[in-house]
């Protein structure tokens, strides 16, 4: 299959770029191509565990040149948007080190005092526990609000899944009746708009790269890009056939768009 040429690319990572450490065959191939064709090309994750840096890091390892800048992750969006909306918030945590630090990197105060917290932040966290629970249900019975990364149930890695923000928010929704008011991450329009910042292009004429189809596809349709649902991921062929409405493009591979 030909695919047109857009003239921005959005790609999500894991199940589409590359499955753990390994790259998806052909990948690197076809964004250098896209790349030379003159098309601008930013990566989208939900997961909260790494920095962007991190996320660079991997990709250029892997053979794919980028820049810090070029990834848009939950974390990021969620901060930017807190920090605009809120500025100098004092948030707690439930979540792990690398987005405590880019809440505070965006100004926002990470606080442990119950009676002052402004925002609970509900993340993928490996180290949960109760204390954490305690504290985020004392500042929301007091006022505090529930935003969280993003609503996966899980997180697939490389031998199994395991438990997500979802989980998470599902606990703390639970002893304090209250619900979660804002998650940043896919499908989240917030998340489009990090990327429409980045490439300074029109959504209308980018194309979204994904594995799934209730986040990724689902967002790029409502943003109004198309959409390239591939096959390396968590999504199988038959279901791809039976979504409605179908992706605009079903894709054996990412290394489809190499022509």
């Amino acid at each position: 299959m030909t695919l047109p040429h857009f003239d921005g690319y959005i790609f999500d990572l894991d199940g589409t770029i590359y499955l753990g450490e390994a790259l998806i065959p052909g990948a690197d191939a076809a964004i250098a191509r896209l790349r030379a064709a003159g098309a601008r090309c930013v990566f989208l994750s939900n997961k909260p565990l790494q920095t962007r840096a991190d996320y660079a890091a991997k990709l250029n390892r892997l053979g794919i040149p980028a820049a810090a800048e070029d990834v848009i992750n939950s974390s990021l969006v969620l901060a930017r948007h807190l920090a605009r909306t809120a500025p100098g918030a004092r948030v707690f945590v439930i979540g792990e080190e690398p987005l405590r630090r880019e809440l505070a990197a965006a100004g926002l105060e990470i606080c442990e005092e119950p009676s002052a917290i402004q925002f609970v932040i509900c993340a993928f966290d490996r180290t949960f526990h109760y204390g954490k629970l305690d504290v985020a249900f004392r500042a929301v019975r007091r006022g505090a609000r529930i935003w969280a990364t993003n609503p996966d149930p899980t997180c697939p890695f490389a031998d199994r899944e395991l438990p997500d923000c979802a989980g998470i928010i599902a606990h703390l929704e639970a002893v304090t009746g209250r619900k979660c008011e804002l998650i940043a991450g896919k499908p989240s329009p917030l998340m489009m708009a990090a990327c429409a910042e980045r490439l300074r292009v029109p959504l209308a004429r980018c194309l979204l790269v994904g594995d799934r189809l209730e986040t990724d596809i689902a967002m790029g349709r409502v943003a109004g890009c198309r959409t390239a649902l591939v096959l390396t991921g968590v999504t199988t062929p038959e279901q791809a056939r039976q979504t409605q409405p179908p992706p605009d493009y079903i894709l054996p591979s990412v290394a489809a768009l190499a022509g």
